[in-house]
């Protein structure tokens, strides 16, 4: 697909909108001056400014074959550049409309935090002119308003939960027992990466008296830990419990208020993992059987069956664990909109104190698109699974209590939690919302520091493989150091 740029800066946004309706196409980007018609079925997309006296004519046109299509529409000068790159944006979204003659939930919403955006809107121009901009300006579904609505009421409760000083532990374990076709996160399956993980759980521990140092050192006040990857149930007991006793001794733990250890595939789970993870005081795991249809577990590498998952349920309920949330996706390869409301239903009838919704997103590093298996993409049943599955939790109770949206999903729907009340997942409400600090350890980990009483945002990035993170561990370790002088720098602004 070629996207043509013309008299704007507005590339990013352009680009968005475009994998919105062809989210396989490779984007290439050209000036109008070195433009070279391809002269076959490929897309191609014009987006243009144009200054008039005290107007500026935007145009999009869009090209599939021989013919163009355009929209035209003039504004005054005196819009600021954000307006008039979000004007020049839904204009190229309608043509898209016209060519593929299907409409977006979202509309022409293309960020992933589409309930941060909507509390901006409120807290700038009060909800009723929120929830107008949403549906005129950005033609998003009145039913996803009203989820994003009341998605942003439960967090709110939540988010006032967080103090200038907060932050929040996460802990990478970056290893599976097999790779699921869906999968693009860096991880590795045990068959081939076991030899390291001695190493790794020597080093991540290391990583975390490191960093509970400095975060004693600023007076930092932790609130939930997170430890997910990869499955970190594929470490024995004894690694397990190495690395959560480390978390202990490193860190004030007076002032935490969720402790989760996501146990993610059901084929990891043993009562010895589990005791061993209730005896150190976790509060919440995660067993996530994304499917109970036996077929779609074999189509997607899952390797796991739907008895263990149930049996994995029974087991973590004997140990004692009373926070459990699964997982399901909707638009997985071979299920079918009854195999995903069964699915559903039975994950309804165990009664978990939370259920996590995601889309099937066709990530280019996965095996699904990289073994180009693109009869997996049937957006419409896929919207239809996952409107099913918000009536269903509703009538069951369930609220949802964070939302997010991915590039490449199938039917441009989201991903949402949803809660028991009482039982939401804290640190997917604080990391969604970017609400305070996130210190992350381990391969893949992003640590963010954001600034107290402010919007800015700082990242380090820990190396991506275990054997990076293994060899180059002592470098790493220096980059950590920045979170000192991060906060350094703004408590001195506070004080002056």
């Amino acid at each position: 697909m070629i996207l043509i740029i013309k008299g704007h800066s507005f590339k990013f946004e352009m680009e968005n909108i475009c994998r919105l309706f062809a989210p396989q196409e490779k984007i290439v980007v050209a000036d109008s001056t070195d433009y070279e018609d391809p002269g076959d079925e490929s897309i191609v997309a014009l987006t243009a400014l144009e200054e008039k006296g005290k107007n500026i004519l935007l145009t999009a046109g869009l090209k599939q074959g021989d013919g163009w299509e355009y929209l035209n529409e003039q504004v005054s000068s005196r819009l600021d550049n954000n307006e008039l790159g979000r004007r020049l944006a839904l204009l190229l979204y309608r043509l898209f409309v016209k060519l593929f003659k299907f409409t977006l939930p979202w509309g022409a919403v293309t960020g992933v935090r589409p309930v941060k955006l909507m509390r901006k809107l409120i807290e700038k121009y009060g909800e009723a002119a929120a929830v107008n901009r949403f549906g005129e300006d950005l033609l998003v579904d009145e039913d996803k308003i009203a989820l994003c609505l009341e998605t942003l009421r439960v967090e709110n409760d939540i988010l006032s939960r967080s103090q200038p000083n907060s932050f929040s532990l996460y802990i990478s374990i970056p290893f599976c027992p097999t790779r699921c076709d869906y999968c693009s996160f860096v991880s590795h399956t045990v068959e081939r990466a076991a030899k390291l993980i001695p190493e790794y759980v020597e080093r991540l521990c290391e990583e975390i008296r490191h960093t509970g140092g400095i975060a004693k050192q600023l007076g930092l006040r932790l609130e939930t830990i997170y430890i997910g990857g990869g499955t970190p149930t594929t470490m024995t007991p004894t690694q397990l419990g190495k690395v959560i006793t480390t978390v202990e001794s490193s860190f004030d733990m007076s002032t935490l208020c969720e402790f989760t250890v996501e146990a993610g595939r059901p084929d990891t789970i043993d009562r010895d993992k589990l005791n061993t993870i209730k005896a150190a005081g976790v509060t919440r795991i995660s067993i996530n059987p994304q499917t109970l249809q036996e077929h779609v577990l074999n189509a997607i590498g899952r390797r796991h069956t739907v008895k263990q998952f149930y049996d994995a349920f029974e087991t973590a309920r004997k140990c004692g664990f009373q926070n459990i949330n699964t997982d399901l996706i909707a638009g997985l390869p071979g299920d079918s909109i009854d195999g995903f409301n069964s699915s559903l239903n039975g994950i309804l009838s165990l009664s978990p104190e939370s259920i996590t919704v995601h889309t099937l997103a066709m990530k280019r590093a996965s095996n699904l698109v990289k073994d180009r298996r693109d009869d997996y993409d049937n957006g419409v049943c896929t919207v239809r699974m996952v409107d099913f599955s918000i009536s269903e939790l509703k009538a069951n109770g369930y609220r949802p209590y964070y939302l997010y949206r991915q590039s490449k999903t199938l039917g441009g729907t989201e991903n949402t939690g949803w809660a028991k009340p009482g039982y939401e997942g804290l640190y997917n409400v604080y990391i969604m919302d970017e609400t305070h600090s996130i210190l992350a350890c381990g391969a893949g980990a992003v640590t963010k520091l954001r600034q107290p009483g402010g919007d800015y945002i700082e990242r380090i990035f820990n190396y991506k493989f275990p054997y990076e993170y293994n060899s180059r561990y002592d470098d790493m370790i220096l980059r950590k150091g920045r979170m000192t002088s991060f906060y350094e720098t703004f408590y001195q602004q506070t004080q002056t």
